[in-house]
């Protein structure tokens, strides 16, 4: 298996929870959008926003990223992603595909070629059409429009949203052959900590990229979590929750919000339960609420890497497009082709 198939995995997770992201209250999620199954646009109101309450204050050129979506902050019930179309991808892993292509055709990843981009993509009008702009990219680019380098801009900051470019930077590595797995580690702990220089985040860094790594010989994901030693989660745990309704599992036993290591061990309890079904898997993810895109990332991944994904799910993903490359179908798994 390849990790083409995580990283198309997680942006597949991302775009189907994308509409429902960050419904906390589960009836009005099932009120808003019964019976979802697939990729599905957006609406207005969304009951569960806190828009309203969130302010980002530019003062510098240097750190003006909300562009035009800054009218609708401080409004109630503004929708966080309510310009995107079915199918397409939130900002995290509109960034995540940037960095694939990034290394792709540069032939190398370099943090520093990496956090020029990012900057130049988050500063330019229109780059994206996602009205909400995480925590850690506004606290980034407001050290950077103080006059900081790049490489000092990141924050301590513990959300699983750390995590979502973790399957563009394996896929892209991979194809361009590097492959190595202290190699591919080194990256992933570099990567990361230029923007989320947390202990948690790290943790959870490491035991992500040594999943990925695991199920490219196992391919499963009950065999690598009995298989490799993961602080936090139990085997045993996760075969006594399979019984549950996810509902009970993500959102009573464990927090449904983004904050790590919680998030992690949701992702990792609904990738164990969905262990032979992408589709229901993803689609759980989301019907849980909360911050499903990002736990989608981890879902998405680890499930896209076991058991490939639907052709139809592919066929929906806007994301084909931007990244200008031809998915070549084959049974299992689907891949993207390496780029000329």
């Amino acid at each position: 298996m390849s990790f083409q198939n995580a990283f198309l995995g997680s942006l597949v997770a991302d775009a189907i929870s994308m509409p429902v992201h960050w419904y906390y209250d589960r009836n009005k999620l099932d009120r808003d959008y019964p019976g979802l199954s697939g990729y599905s646009r957006p609406k207005n109101p969304h009951p569960d926003s806190i828009l309203w309450r969130s302010s980002y204050n530019s003062t510098e050129p240097k750190s003006d990223i909300l562009h035009g979506q800054k009218k609708y902050w401080g409004q109630r019930e503004i929708h966080y992603h309510q310009h995107l179309n079915a199918g397409e991808n939130t900002l995290n892993l509109q960034l995540s595909a940037e960095l694939y292509r990034q290394i792709i055709l540069n032939g190398e990843f370099s943090i520093d070629h990496w956090l020029h981009r990012y900057a130049e993509v988050m500063l330019t009008p229109g780059w994206h059409n996602d009205t909400y702009i995480e925590e850690y990219h506004r606290a980034f680019f407001q050290n950077y429009g103080k006059g900081k380098p790049l490489r000092s801009c990141g924050v301590k900051d513990f959300h699983i949203g750390s995590l979502s470019l973790l399957p563009g930077l394996l896929a892209g590595l991979e194809a361009i052959e590097q492959t190595e797995p202290a190699f591919l580690m080194e990256c992933a702990l570099t990567l990361v900590r230029s923007t989320h220089d947390d202990e948690k985040a790290l943790r959870a860094t490491t035991d992500l990229v040594r999943i990925l790594i695991h199920l490219q010989q196992s391919g499963c994901i009950q065999e690598t979590v009995e298989a490799l030693p993961l602080p936090g989660i139990s085997s045993k745990n996760l075969r006594k929750w399979a019984s549950l309704d996810d509902r009970l599992v993500v959102g009573e036993k464990l927090s449904t919000a983004c904050y790590l290591p919680d998030s992690f061990l949701a992702s990792v309890y609904l990738s164990w339960k969905y262990h032979d079904n992408f589709q229901s898997g993803v689609i759980a993810n989301a019907r849980v609420g909360g911050d499903n895109c990002h736990r989608g990332v981890v879902v998405g991944s680890i499930l896209g890497l076991s058991t490939g994904i639907p052709k139809s799910l592919l066929v929906g993903l806007k994301m084909m497009n931007r990244l200008r490359c031809d998915a070549q179908l084959v049974e299992r798994p689907q891949l993207l082709k390496r780029a000329s």
